[in-house]
């Protein structure tokens, strides 16, 4: 079992010049793993006891990292977010960008898979004020942006197409199919999202 992490819950260690301890940052990120499947499979539901067993450490602990579940599933979603947003660059440095493109659009429907299973808690502390509003489509946008650039550069994505109009046909995707859906179904229908990105012979420069 992993030991309890005794880290200051309010940052004085860095306050001070001191390093956050290997072991705490391990404990966050654990939990953060163990918590959004677990939400994912119970709608949010999950114990919090039993999410900081799974996770291998006291529920102290848990509650050092995260005071209430509202600051756990706060953390969640900004780590998934930080995450979808982060890989358009790290995709490009790896495939063309249609691929990128494809390969990112994968990632944005796990975190959206991820985002249903605690969309409750996250409208009521949203409504409350007790989870602060990110600018989820304004990051997600920006992501498509930088791809969508590099495709027109490249030439193998239009350059008539606004990224926010991407975001409004994913988001038509995810919405349109449910958590029962099979998986084969949403890559279909990305597939023919991004062939609707593909320039046309028209749309290719004459020579």
């Amino acid at each position: 079992m992993t030991a309890p992490d005794s880290s200051p819950p309010d940052g004085t260690a860095e306050a001070a010049g001191r390093p956050t301890r290997v072991d705490a940052r391990r404990n966050r990120e654990r939990l953060l793993a163990v918590a959004r499947d677990a939400f994912a499979a119970t709608g949010g539901k999950a114990p919090l006891d039993a999410i900081a067993r799974e996770a291998g450490v006291g529920i102290g602990t848990l509650y050092r990292h995260f005071p209430t579940r509202e600051a756990l599933v706060e953390a969640i979603y900004a780590s998934e977010l930080d995450a979808v947003v982060t890989s358009a660059p790290a995709l490009l440095s790896q495939f063309p960008p249609e691929a990128a493109l494809r390969a990112w659009m994968d990632r944005y429907a796990a975190f959206f898979a991820a985002k249903r299973g605690i969309s409750d808690t996250l409208r009521a502390g949203w409504a409350s004020g007790a989870i602060a509003t990110p600018a989820t489509r304004e990051r997600i946008t920006a992501a498509i942006a930088v791809i969508l650039d590099a495709g027109v550069r490249a030439g193998s994505l239009r350059a008539d197409v606004e990224p926010d109009e991407v975001t409004m046909m994913l988001l038509g995707v995810f919405l349109s199919t449910t958590a029962g859906d099979s998986h084969e179904l949403t890559g279909r229908l990305l597939d023919l999202v991004v062939d609707a990105l593909r320039p046309t012979a028209e749309d290719r420069p004459q020579d």
